[in-house]
């Protein structure tokens, strides 16, 4: 009886030693922090932006361009185009941030979908909710701050919030 107590007590040892490895290793950014959320995998990765393309699209560390999930920015030669890049370039270049997947890895046009954290903080909601960009979902893929995103939105229309909102 004592021989299987200690056998017990030595796999549990062995499972929180596993365990513990493992947590240290995905941290340290060498597995990468990886969530399993129904069928789909959710990735987080730490990099540096390095460019703005506009409102919605930046460039990050190793060269990847990056369209943040569940906005829509004004294109070039629209009205809120250039504020709406100031803005995102005054909130993230040169500094690291949390780049979160969604359901989707890539766009037709092959850039990372992904949502975008400066310090804890989701700069696809804090865009739309400083009214330089509208909440845009197709479908059912990359949703998961769809209700963040939307709230963001409601805000800045009733707030008359923002380049997209404070004229109307």
């Amino acid at each position: 009886m004592k021989r299987g107590k200690i056998l017990i007590l030595i796999l549990i040892l062995l499972l929180l030693a596993i365990d513990y490895l493992f947590l240290n290793y995905a941290n340290s950014g060498i597995l990468g922090d990886i969530i399993k959320i129904g069928d789909g995998k959710i990735k987080t990765e730490e990099r540096i932006v390095t460019k703005i393309i506009d409102g919605d699209t930046v460039i990050v560390s190793g060269g990847e361009n990056v369209r943040l999930l569940g906005i829509d920015c004004d294109e070039r030669g629209r009205e809120c185009y250039t504020i709406a890049k100031n803005r995102i370039d005054e909130l993230l270049l040169g500094k690291e941030v949390i780049l979160e997947s969604g359901k989707e890895d890539k766009d037709q046009y092959k850039r990372l979908l992904r949502y975008i954290f400066l310090n804890e903080e989701n700069i696809n909601v804090k865009m739309v909710r400083e009214g330089y960009c509208i909440a845009r979902f197709e479908g059912e893929d990359n949703t998961k701050y769809r209700k963040e995103i939307q709230e963001a939105e409601q805000f800045a229309i009733q707030n008359k919030i923002g380049c997209k909102w404070s004229k109307s």
